[in-house]
């Protein structure tokens, strides 16, 4: 088996209950949480309406 090609190394905290910081090794910083029609199916009342984490996937694959 090959060395893999990249790590990527990220610490996740979370900030509330809804909510999560993803501290990345360069130093940004993102929140994630939930906003729109997810929030509504389950019935969550969010602080703030934030970006999903599978938000930051779809970009990040888009580029």
């Amino acid at each position: 088996m090959t060395e893999p090609l990249y790590v990527a190394r990220a610490v996740i905290e979370p900030i509330g209950k809804l909510q999560r910081r993803a501290r990345l090794e360069s130093g940004a910083t993102i929140e994630m949480g939930v906003h729109g029609a997810i929030a509504t199916h389950y019935r969550l009342d969010p602080p703030r309406p934030l970006p999903l984490p599978v938000d930051y996937i779809v970009a990040a694959t888009g580029g």
